[in-house]
């Protein structure tokens, strides 16, 4: 979301992906973790505890990200040659350094999260805004030797300001954005910009799970309607996000819905898939064909 001051140019109808594609799907994990002290708002048992009590129940469930779920989604990532966007946060690189290194090791973008997932920055003023992209991208970069060129701010909330930060900051490409089928460059003022890589929400077990109650089979569901829709009823270019959290569809009820999407995204002829950062590059690279939006 560009901060009032810029303009906003988005991709025509004639956009195609990579190859000639006129649909594009990225992959990507939630890989999350909390500061000291903190847990999620609410756990899986759906009910949250009474304000300033520590929910122990929510932050062990949490926990099973880095002890189990990031290397599952790794792993089956692996078994289809795909190249996953893996939203991290720094306190996992301080705290889970082999796990960050792994995802970065296997060639995977990691895609800055925040510090943790309670440091939004839409509740932090600009200078505190400025000290979390400076310790999230140091900690990240300076365990993978590369900083990270894209984020997602916790909620994909960040603030009217906070794309020109990141772009002060050399990141290229964020996801606090959900208005459009496409990337888009938003410029931001003498002469900053980053683009806007939409964080499509249809598939992604977090709302399914937790806040709908849905099982892993209703993600599936959903993921087959889109995907037809996308396919067969649409003429226009778009791009879907298939997105699970380690800690909830890292675990075995739910990850095999994750390699089942793949599978079948894989089978499927004319289909784009990458990462976050291949698209925002891939849309730069077409910067003539942009046009201003209304």
């Amino acid at each position: 979301m560009s901060d009032g001051g810029g303009r906003v140019l988005r991709p025509t109808d004639a956009f195609r992906w990579p190859g000639g594609a006129r649909v594009g799907i990225i992959f990507n994990i939630a890989y999350e973790g909390w500061s000291e002290g903190q847990a999620p708002g609410i756990g899986p048992m759906g009910n949250p505890l009474r304000p300033g009590v520590f929910d122990s129940n929510a932050a062990s469930w949490a926990l099973y990200g880095p002890v189990k779920g990031i290397w599952r989604g790794l792993e089956i990532a692996a078994r289809h040659g795909l190249r996953l966007s893996v939203m991290t946060n720094g306190v996992l690189a301080e705290r889970w350094p082999e796990t960050v290194r792994a995802i970065h090791r296997a060639g995977h973008e990691i895609v800055a999260h925040s510090y943790s997932m309670d440091v939004i920055p839409a509740y932090l003023d600009e200078a505190r805004q400025r000290e979390n992209i400076r310790r999230t991208t140091g900690l990240i970069g300076d365990l993978t030797g590369e900083a990270p060129r894209g984020w997602i701010s916790p909620r994909g909330t960040g603030s009217a300001v906070h794309a020109r930060l990141l772009a002060e900051a050399g990141y290229l490409h964020h996801g606090d954005c959900n208005d459009d089928d496409l990337p888009h460059l938003e410029l931001l003022g003498e002469g900053a910009e980053i683009v806007g890589v939409p964080l499509t929400m249809d598939v992604n077990d977090l709302p399914s799970a937790v806040r709908y109650g849905n099982t892993a089979r209703a993600m599936l569901e959903a993921f087959e309607d889109a995907f037809a829709a996308l396919l067969g009823r649409e003429t226009r270019p778009a791009m879907l996000d298939v997105t699970i959290h380690a800690h909830v569809y890292g675990r075995p009820a739910g990850a095999w819905v994750f390699d089942e999407i793949m599978r079948r995204v894989r089978a499927a002829p004319g289909v784009w898939t990458g990462t976050r950062l291949e698209a925002a590059r891939h849309l730069l690279a077409q910067r003539q064909a942009l046009r201003p939006s209304p």
